[in-house]
């Protein structure tokens, strides 16, 4: 990759010492260093005796030009390090004309450093032996010879433009395995090749060449991490074939970026590693990418997406000494022979922060018609361009090519005007045709199932991610986090205690007030004294408190303590605004304070005494089912109520912001509901879901910038979330990046996978039927592309390229068109398409069967015990509809319906019919529940909520015959709380309550609980008329009309009572 810069920059390789260096002969042996770039000699250091200690101070510098327009390029210095061979100068022996040398070892400096801006650095190159040389090799624990090396330059080679916009890329190829049968490591030598182009400047591509594979029988793994290796020949010491500091680490199949990444090729993989053939090459190349080629090469992953990755081998040449060998083309293509592609996908390099990708590739024949098809390149690196490696091809040949061939669109002109012509002017035409389009050679790599191992990484992503400071940072620029409650030592608490102490005070004194008085009186009618009398000594008190002024003292008593109150309890340190708001706040703390007036006196009275009675206090979770429940019964009203007074109770309760939240999703009150989501996401930033919802709001009010921050920060916040990255997925589709979708859906549908991977292992080893899971072990998965299959379903569907044809539907879907038809005849809604990546056909058909085990409907409960969902989607359904996000819900099911793990299943239908349940499209919610019946008939759920849609289309009747199949059921439905409230709704309309005290007595408990239900004063009213109580009647009556009820069939019917008993209306 050539680049415009200045020329002539010298790179300076100073060796200054060697140490622990030892000789053939003698202990202070005579060495010189000669220092080696790209198969030249850049000079030798003059000889130095080695000390007794082992150290040689050489001091020793030698330059190579680093010059772009031609010599040395950039490319040359990302790939090919400087070579320092340590020689020993043996003394003269009697006759010699010359000294004998022999070779000690070689060092390896790489200058690497200087490709990251670096104008200079110091390394310690360990000094590999040669073989049969007597220094240490390398191992740890043992002191190491090495040399003490500088590197320098006088200026960076790199501009900052090239620093800031170029990119080092390195493509490490590890094996090959399980290789045809026909490749035995004997016979005529032959060398293994593979090979890919990166682009270059302009429409120039540039060559990345692994040559000489080992051909290895089976038998054992790989080791890891074993070092990766210059792909560069003629090496003299076989540890400098290592380059520093790089390993090949390996890691678990289900991580890979590849093909073979499911639980289900764990065995065939194993095996493939272990037993069967293989070629090993690990090795790494290296090229600079300047900005212009970084953008081209984002362009082509983006247009392409796959990448041709060609392996072929050619015999190995011996050339005779002396003698020239000629090469013609026809020579070199029949000595092609086994000519494989694997198509890599490239996409996941465009993902945000995406520098790496590592996995297994399938190898597939070479064609010319289905490489262009797949990406739509029309030549052969090997075939086309590559005559020259073969010609090249003699033994100690170097790995990567001495001249830098380029590739140039031109060149498809002159194949396309080549074979015209031989069309044209051949007697013969279609003789070598066929061979472009037939490869029998190739197609056995299909049969033996052969892939290979490629990693292909970046120094610097091409699609730069937004870091998560960044995002919180923009996170609470948006919603600024809510500060913590200053903290008041004994403030309100304190002031309340005071308040207490001082009403115990003045009631001792007036007890001892009272005493004074009433004293003798009393102690001669012992207990006999009668309320008359009780009452006028009250008025001779009040009289003689006000008349000596003690009242008002007791006034001025309790004043500073009330202040106290006012300020610390009730935080009132301003004048109010209105008349209105000033008796609003006095009626407010009027009440206040005769409760702890009753507090404080009942502390200070014996046990005994004590009569006052106990108040029912409504927790918050009591107040949350009221809420429901009249959500459920249409009474938004008083169910915002209810929510309202859960965050006056609690306001730093951030889940009672997220209830409240979602109930004004379900009112289509988006404003208040996002207020309510960005409250809870100001009290704890941290929160997943309020973040999530936050996005939610943010996409429903078309404020995609501010949902792309919310949705990243909680993919960043918790990487492990499904419904975060199947959500930032959905928001990618809307903006129509179809390979940002790709990347999200894919993240999670990795997490689904490992999470149900995880369970399913913790469920064996509860049953002691594990048995060495690493391995491959017994772990049968049932794991698809994109979430969990049926464990029940016995048809194995190998997708090792689940994205593409389900990808390429999804990027189709709009959010106008997305519902979903009624008809499932037949039960194949969605055929996955086959594969971009194979030519394998995918046919295996889902079982209607396989909703039967479907979770829970909305609020998951016992129906499927810890039942993971089945895909990313049906999660991400749940958590929308918990929080009641409707609109957002039909997107998602249209995924779930094209979805290859998903499509019709029973609680597809079951959400389907309940969201047009909220639309009162009863017709449609009832056509939904028909197919989820037909899908799962023993489904309470189902059951559940037909019960729902006949109750609110005034069918009782059905409604009752539903509920009571629900309850019937050994298995409850989610929500039972509100299936007997309207099943014990019908009865009460039935008049099937015939127990009239425990009618009362359940309704007097409901009353004591919530004494706002218009419905439960209007059936007391009933009860009390039923049983004669006149006081009961009027007075719950009053109260039923007051709270204004709304069932006008029950207000008729106490009417009729009222009339037929003759009282309980006072206005009669």
């Amino acid at each position: 990759m050539e680049q415009v810069s200045s020329t002539g920059k010298p790179i300076q390789i100073t060796v200054t010492d060697g140490y622990d260096l030892k000789g053939f002969k003698g202990d202070t042996p005579v060495t010189f260093i000669r220092a080696e770039f790209n198969q030249v000699v850049l000079g030798d250091s003059a000889k130095i005796t080695v000390s007794p200690e082992g150290t040689a101070k050489y001091n020793f510098t030698s330059t190579l030009e680093f010059n772009t327009e031609g010599g040395i390029t950039l490319d040359d210095i990302s790939h090919k390090p400087v070579f320092l061979t340590m020689t020993e100068v043996l003394p003269k022996e009697k006759k010699q004309k010359d000294e004998k040398t022999l070779i000690l070892g070689q060092a390896v400096v790489d200058l690497l450093p200087l490709l990251e801006g670096e104008i200079s650095f110091e390394t310690m190159a360990p000094l590999h032996p040669v073989p049969g040389s007597p220094l240490e090799p390398v191992r740890a624990g043992v002191k190491q010879c090495s040399l003490e090396v500088k590197v320098s330059v006088a200026e960076p080679l790199l501009t900052t433009a090239q620093i800031l916009g170029g990119s080092l890329l390195k493509v490490t190829l590890e094996a090959a395995y399980s290789v045809p049968e026909s490749f035995m490591p004997v016979g005529p030598l032959q060398n293994y090749m593979v090979g890919l182009q990166v682009p270059s400047i302009g429409e120039k591509d540039y060559p990345i060449l692994f040559k000489n594979g080992t051909l290895k029988l089976g038998g054992e793994r790989e080791p890891v991490p074993r070092p990766k290796k210059w792909p560069i020949a003629n090496i003299l010491a076989p540890g400098a074939n290592n380059i520093p500091d790089a390993f090949i680490v390996g890691g678990p199949y289900e991580e890979e970026d590849g093909e073979l990444n499911h639980p289900e090729d764990r065995e065939f993989r194993n095996q493939s590693e272990c037993i069967k053939k293989r070629i090993i090459w690990d090795l790494e190349s290296r090229c600079y990418l300047d900005p212009t080629a970084v953008v081209s090469f984002q362009k082509r992953i983006a247009d392409c997406r796959l990448w041709p990755v060609e392996i072929t081998r050619v015999p190995l040449i011996t050339a005779p000494k002396g003698k020239a060998t000629r090469f013609d083309k026809a020579d070199d293509e029949s000595q092609l022979s086994f000519h494989g592609v694997a198509y890599v996908n490239m996409v996941p390099l465009l993902y945000p922060g995406v520098k790496r990708i590592r996995g297994a590739f399938h190898i597939y024949p070479y064609l010319d018609s289905t490489v262009f098809e797949k990406t739509k390149c029309l030549f052969s690196l090997f075939r086309d361009t590559g005559h020259h490696l073969i010609q090249n091809n003699k033994i100690g040949g170097i790995n990567s090519p001495l001249s830098k061939p380029v590739i140039s669109k031109n060149l498809k002109e002159e194949k396309i005007q080549a074979s015209s012509i031989k069309s044209q002017s051949s007697d013969t035409p279609l003789e070598i045709e066929p061979t472009l389009n037939h490869n029998p050679e190739g197609q056995q790599y299909v049969e033996a199932g052969t892939y290979i191992v490629l990693e292909i990484e970046l120094d610097k992503a091409l699609v730069p991610k937004r870091m998560p400071e960044e995002l919180a940072g923009r996170v609470k620029e948006m919603i600024p986090p809510r500060p913590p409650l200053t903290r008041r030592t004994g403030g309100a608490q304190k002031a309340v205690s005071d308040y207490h102490l001082q009403i115990k005070n003045i009631s001792r004194a007036i007890l001892d007030e009272y005493h004074r008085m009433f004293g003798k009186q009393v102690a001669k009618l012992e207990s006999d004294v009668d309320s008359e009398t009780l009452e006028e000594q009250k008025c001779q008190l009040n009289y003689e408190l006000n008349c000596s002024g003690k009242y008002f003292a007791f006034k001025e008593q309790l004043k500073h303590a009330v202040v106290k109150i006012v300020r610390e309890k009730y935080l009132k340190t301003t004048s109010f605004e209105s008349q209105e708001e000033l008796q609003t706040f006095i009626s407010e703390l009027y009440v206040f304070l005769v409760d702890q007036m009753h507090v404080a006196l009942n502390q200070t009275m014996p046990d005994d005494v004590q009569g006052a009675v106990s108040t029912i206090y409504t927790s918050s979770e009591q107040l949350r089912l009221f809420a429901f429940e009249a959500e459920v019964n249409e009474n938004f009203e008083m169910a915002a109520v209810y929510y309202e007074e859960r965050i006056v109770r609690e306001p730093q309760n951030l889940e009672h912001w997220l209830d409240y939240g979602a109930f004004c999703l379900l009112t289509e009150d988006n404003i208040k509901a996002q207020e309510c989501f960005r409250k809870a996401l100001s009290l704890n930033q941290n929160h997943i879901h309020s973040l999530l919802l936050c996005g939610v709001l943010a996409v429903l009010m078309e404020n995609y910038e501010q949902a792309e921050i919310f949705f990243e920060d909680a993919t960043c916040l918790e990487p492990s979330n499904v419904v975060a990255w199947t959500l930032l997925g959905l928001y990618y589709e809307i903006q129509n990046n179809d390979i940002r979708m790709e990347m999200a859906f894919h993240e999670g549908f990795k997490q689904l996978q490992a999470r149900a991977l995880q369970a399913q292992v913790t469920k064996q080893k509860s049953m002691g039927t594990i048995e060495n899971v690493e391995e491959g072990g017994n772990v049968e998965s049932s794991l698809g592309p994109w979430g969990v299959t049926d464990g029940s379903s016995t048809t194995a569907t190998k997708a090792e390229a689940p994205a593409d044809g389900f990808l390429e539907a999804s990027s189709k879907l709009q959010s106008d068109s997305q519902e979903p038809i009624l008809s499932v005849q037949s039960q194949d809604p969605v055929e996955q398409k086959p594969s971009n990546l194979h030519d394998k056909e995918i046919t295996a058909k889902r079982e209607a069967s396989k909703c039967q085990d479907s979770s829970t409907f909305l609020h998951p409960t016992s129906y499927v015990v810890s039942q993971i969902p089945t895909t990313i989607f049906m999660e991400t359904i749940r958590f929308l509809m918990k929080f009641n996000a409707v609109q957002y819900v039909h997107r998602v099911l249209a995924h779930e319906l094209l979805c290859p793990q998903g499509g019709p299943s029973c609680e597809y239908y079951l959400v389907l019919a309940q969201t047009y349940l909220l639309k009162k499209d009863f017709a449609k919610a009832e056509a939904y529940l028909q197919q989820a019946a037909q899908m799962d008939y023993l489904n309470p759920n189902v059951w559940g909520v037909k019960g729902h849609l006949y109750f609110l289309s005034g069918n009782h009747a059905e409604a009752k015959a539903c509920y009571e199949r629900t309850i019937s059921f050994v298995v409850d439905a989610s929500e039972m709380h509100f299936i007997f409230l309207r099943l014990g709704h019908i009865y009460l309309e039935e008049k099937e309550l015939e127990e009239i005290t425990e009618a009362e007595d359940a309704l007097s408990e409901a009353n004591a609980l919530s004494n706002y239900n218009a419905e439960v004063w209007a059936y007391l009213a009933l009860v009390s008329l039923k049983a004669g109580r006149q006081l009961e009647a009027e007075q719950a009556y009053k109260y039923t009309m007051k709270l204004k009820l709304k069932d006008e069939a029950l207000l008729a019917e106490i009417h009729m009572v009222q009339e037929m008993v003759g009282f309980g209306n006072p206005s009669f």
